[in-house]
């Protein structure tokens, strides 16, 4: 496998794809769809090669339901494909434009980055996402999936391939590595030629080896170790649903809740209520002194246990005095992804989202709305847990740079 090489085919196929025209961009993106459907049982039978290899590895069921797919969850990928064939193409928009007192007519407008690396972990779905936002975005993309999804994401990439050539477009412009080889990655990440930016999508360690390694420009999506506080003026019942939520909806990804921190005065309210729901649903809550004097069986919380993004049936709760401690306890140790307040006091609301350093923070709703989609941007490439360029869900507009167009009639200074 070339690296190289695969950067100079898709610095070409970005070029061609930059000028494409929005309807025809719909169009291939429909073809891919299509192809898809068309070829489930092919896909089914790479990703049981995956999850043979899962077993014999012993992945933890968690980690095994992200990386199956079935006919329904193939058919969500082809819907997915679909959902952002439609959506508003965002290439050529103004976003502003004005004319100066010399006469120059200045417009800001919306161009693509040109070339996105985008490496992850475990989830074939990425595959055919990373793919599709890419491409209404007029973006090349090289994808490079984890060990674990090899054969899946390389019988996808086949498909959608496939699928471009006969529609007469440059298949380059998306290319999956398939050699999993971490040497490839570490090329990948020095491409400064031919990449312009890559996106890390994955676990902890994943993303701190790319940012780490990078020459390439890097968005972080980061890790969730997200919160929720249950404030002295909470909702009781109203927090039990939504920690059980935010917890236990869907535990394998990023938006999943992992920490409950509990204003003292409500504690006896609510986490005995919180207990008996989770002892339905086996999850393992692990505490500070004070929690656990009100729930039995709860293990002692270490330091590690704040810093922790589970993936797993496994919550850390912690006792405290004031919102104040709350906001600085979340600040201290959680991601920048998503965290919430339960509250029915304004007050304390309006200081939550000031005060709090997150991409997304919420008032009386689940962390799990951290979503391109419920966010109604249609799609996500994932959540930036960083400030500069994109923060929060990335959508199609997060996908793409900007040029000045200024237009004149001789004017030199």
């Amino acid at each position: 496998m070339d690296i190289i090489e695969m950067g100079k085919k898709a610095k070409s196929a970005a070029m061609e794809l930059g000028q494409m025209g929005k309807d025809e961009k719909r169009e291939a993106l429909l073809a891919v769809a299509d192809a898809i459907e068309e070829n489930i049982p092919g896909i089914i039978e790479a990703n049981s090669k995956d999850l043979e290899n899962a077993d014999k590895n012993g992945m933890r069921p968690a980690m095994r339901d992200r990386l199956a797919l079935d006919e329904d969850r193939i058919k969500g990928m082809a819907g997915g494909v679909r959902q952002v064939a439609e959506l508003p193409d965002p290439i050529g928009d103004v976003v502003d434009s004005w004319t100066r007192p010399n006469g120059m007519e200045i417009s800001k407008v919306r161009v693509p980055i040109g070339v996105i690396g985008i490496v992850y972990e475990s989830r074939p779905n990425v595959t055919s996402d990373a793919f599709a936002i890419s491409f209404k975005t007029g973006n090349a993309c090289i994808l490079r999936g984890g060990s674990d999804s090899i054969n899946s994401s390389v019988k996808i990439g086949e498909v959608m391939r496939g699928a471009l050539e006969a529609k007469g477009i440059d298949p380059d412009c998306v290319q999956i590595m398939d050699d999993t080889d971490r040497k490839y990655v570490t090329e990948m990440l020095h491409l400064t030629d031919y990449i312009d930016l890559i996106i890390p999508r994955g676990s902890e360690r994943l993303i701190n080896h790319v940012v780490d390694n990078s020459t390439v420009p890097v968005i972080k999506t980061g890790t969730g170790n997200n919160h929720v506080y249950v404030d002295e003026f909470a909702d009781i019942d109203m927090a039990v649903d939504i920690v059980d939520n935010a917890k236990t909806q869907r535990i394998s990804v990023c938006n999943a809740l992992e920490n409950v921190l509990v204003h003292r005065s409500v504690k006896d309210g609510f986490l005995p209520k919180l207990a008996k729901r989770f002892a339905e649903k086996n999850v393992e809550m692990r505490g500070d002194v004070a929690s656990m004097e009100t729930v039995d069986g709860m293990i002692p919380a270490t330091e590690e246990d704040w810093n922790t993004e589970y993936l797993d049936y496994i919550i850390a709760v912690k006792t405290v005095d004031s919102i104040e401690e709350a906001i600085e306890h979340i600040n201290k140790y959680n991601t920048g992804h998503s965290d919430t307040i339960v509250t029915e006091n304004k007050e304390n609301a309006d200081k939550f989202l000031r005060e709090v350093d997150s991409a997304c923070v919420y008032v009386n709703v689940s962390t799990r709305f951290s979503d391109g989609e419920e966010f109604g941007f249609g799609a996500e490439i994932g959540i930036s847990t960083q400030k500069i360029h994109a923060r929060g869900p990335m959508g199609l507009e997060q996908m793409t740079s900007y040029k000045y167009c200024v237009r004149g009639n001789g004017q030199i200074r």
